[in-house]
């Protein structure tokens, strides 16, 4: 896998095409990153000690590293 964590790259495909972000984290054993702003989701919270209410928390979603290119900074 050629990208990096801090790697600038652009969304080549999929829902987020043209958009441009920093990985923020690489998965180079499932060939995803985490880009910042890019891919993201709604996600459930049930309450816990750290959110006592829970609710929706909008977070990035991994995404496969053939959709992105790094692009030179």
């Amino acid at each position: 896998m050629f990208i990096k964590s801090n790697d600038k790259v652009k969304v080549i495909a999929g829902k987020d095409k043209g958009k441009e972000g920093v990985v923020i984290k690489a998965f180079p054993a499932n060939d995803r990153v985490i880009v910042k702003g890019v891919n993201i989701v709604k996600k459930h919270q049930k309450p816990n000690n750290a959110n006592p209410n829970g609710g929706i928390v909008e977070m990035e979603a991994p995404i496969h590293v053939s959709n992105v290119k790094k692009i030179s900074e």
